[in-house]
């Protein structure tokens, strides 16, 4: 479940916020080769980009195609993590987990972060979520009379309420201060996920053959020796 709202333009990652979070996912997606992964999107509503697929190919493009603005603006994260879990809901999958990546503070949805919490939880399904951005201050993109200016920005995370949607549903929270860290968390997240994978077995054969094969030549020396005396002794 990824913000796609216009602070994830914030360029304290590079090149964006946005932008170092769908490469990473991407990363992500590559290494589970074998479960269902889809993708919900998330600003001032929400809706799912992909449903649950093993599709790489085609989930990979569809993250490459995310970008903001495309969404009416805002951050409803309720929303966005009531729409993984609905995706999620029906899925006979041991681990069901939705990872929530947000740079800002919800003021939007008709669900409330709470709600969802509860919801997922109803379900058994585990939300790790992630803050993005930089402590203090971070460059921004602000349109001015003049073209676009760079400006510092606060960075303002609903820590709080990111860390409570984690208890809740016996998930974990993480803050993303730069690429690095970014990438750190999800292979943290993939480690704490690791699921054994059913695989095609095979048969194994062992061979019985040869307790069967002696038996049935010691009657057959038996056989011999057997005709050998009995001929000899019957007179002609």
């Amino acid at each position: 479940a990824l913000d796609i709202s216009g602070t994830m333009l914030g360029e304290d990652l590079r090149p964006n916020r946005l932008e170092a979070a769908k490469a990473v996912a991407t990363e992500s997606v590559l290494s589970r080769p074998n479960e269902q992964i889809g993708l919900v999107v998330f600003a001032g509503e929400s809706y799912t980009q992909s449903p649950l697929t093993t599709d790489r190919v085609t989930l990979i493009n569809l993250l490459k195609e995310i970008e903001c603005g495309i969404i009416e603006d805002g951050t409803a994260i309720g929303n966005g993590l009531a729409t993984a879990v609905a995706r999620l809901k029906d899925s006979q999958a041991k681990s069901r987990v939705v990872i929530l990546l947000t740079d800002g503070v919800n003021n939007s949805g008709e669900i409330s972060p709470q709600m969802a919490a509860e919801i997922a939880k109803t379900y058994g399904i585990r939300v790790y979520t992630i803050g993005v951005g930089a402590e203090g201050t971070a460059p921004y993109p602000v349109m001015t009379p003049f073209g676009v200016d760079i400006q510092q920005v606060e960075v303002q995370i609903d820590e709080a309420l990111l860390q409570q949607i984690a208890q809740e549903t016996d998930g974990k929270y993480f803050r993303a201060t730069d690429n690095t860290k970014l990438l750190e968390i999800y292979g943290e997240i993939n480690k704490m996920e690791k699921n054994k994978t059913l695989v095609d077995s095979f048969p194994i054969y062992k061979e019985l053959f040869m307790t069967f094969a002696l038996i049935a030549l010691a009657a057959l020396v038996l056989e011999l020796l057997f005709r050998f005396f009995i001929t000899k002794q019957i007179p002609d």
